[in-house]
């Protein structure tokens, strides 16, 4: 297990999962092999494993193990988000600026071949392909809170591996300060490559960075699924990050590099509109976005797109015990 404390930002799977279903889940694990806190897919799990895990057919209950304790907060226990609104409500404008756009404009959208390349200060480079992507380092199921710049929030299940264990593995000399992102640059596949009015008038491709340190923290995660299933299009498959204490648009998709560097790295919304979108982008309910308050959020469950599920948000969106500590002594106005 990544992290073996728990703390008040965190959630028990049973309050989010039938009860029964938690202890069936547990009991096909234990047929299965694996035992203990062992990874819920690890490099040696073999093939026939991994062929079940991309298996969409197979019960996305089924699949659970290892993931990071999530508790209650604020009184109320947390809902999963429904697949459906997962995969159906997406900000990805390489498919079109619309929620419903993601999903009807990247189905033909091919992830087999890929190659994810880490370069730049470090002492080995690595390119993986589409099957290391999956069998490299040990899978696991985290549920993580995820909060949109724009206000509004979901529960997701990921699968992934800890973006700590890639930056150990390419191990980064004493230069490395930060790790710059780049997402695939494909117009012909992705349509809001080729359309400024589709694609949202975003310089392509997209790219992101984080200092070291940010990478290196537990919470960081490489996903390349979720609710048991690889990741959609629409969520930014093949691969992806996901740092739960940020603003979404800081979890890159469909990522192609990683390079470590130096210097703070430039990134797509705060090259567009700096005085709206920091490069830090942690979730902070105290600074508002220049056109909407982030004092609080919809989170989007089972109701309609007008229920009114209406929370407070939490600094660093739940997790400040976790990662309060990277931005010890900053402004976190003026590095917003």
């Amino acid at each position: 297990m990544i992290i073996k404390t728990t703390s008040t930002s965190d959630c028990k799977e049973h309050d989010v999962t039938d009860e029964n279903v938690y202890h069936q889940r547990r009991e096909l694990i234990k047929k299965m092999g694996f035992l203990g806190a062992g990874s819920l897919l690890s490099s040696s799990a073999g093939a026939s494993i991994l062929d079940i895990f991309r298996d969409d057919k197979i019960p996305s209950s089924l699949f659970s193990q290892n993931k990071l304790d999530y508790k209650a907060i604020n009184g109320f226990d947390e809902e999963l988000t429904p697949e459906a609104k997962i995969t159906g409500h997406n900000n990805f404008y390489e498919f079109g600026v619309e929620k419903q756009q993601p999903a009807e404009l990247s189905q033909s959208f091919n992830v087999n071949p890929w190659t994810l390349k880490i370069s730049g200060e470090v002492e080995n480079s690595l390119t993986l392909g589409y099957d290391e992507l999956y069998s490299s380092f040990d899978l696991e199921e985290r549920i993580y809170r995820l909060r949109c710049v724009e206000a509004w929030s979901m529960v997701v299940p990921w699968i992934g591996f800890s973006l700590a264990d890639l930056v150990k593995k390419a191990k980064p000399t004493s230069r490395a300060k930060y790790l710059a992102f780049e997402t695939l640059y494909d117009p012909v596949q992705m349509p809001g490559q080729r359309s400024r009015r589709l694609g949202g008038g975003i310089d392509y491709p997209y790219i992101e960075g984080l200092r070291i340190d940010e990478a290196m923290n537990p919470l960081a995660l490489m996903s390349v699924g979720l609710y048991g299933k690889t990741l959609p299009p629409q969520n930014g498959a093949p691969i992806r990050l996901i740092v739960p204490w940020k603003y979404g648009f800081k979890s890159i998709k469909s990522i192609v590099g990683i390079k470590f560097v130096e210097r703070q790295p430039a990134t797509t919304w705060n090259l567009l509109a700096a005085n709206e979108y920091g490069f830090y982008a942690n979730v902070n309910p105290t600074v508002d976005h220049p056109r909407w308050s982030q004092a609080s959020e919809r989170r989007i469950t089972t109701g309609g797109i007008f229920a009114q599920n209406r929370i407070p948000t939490l600094p660093f969106n739940g997790y400040g015990e976790q990662v309060a500590d990277l931005y010890s002594g900053m402004n976190l106005r003026k590095y917003y």
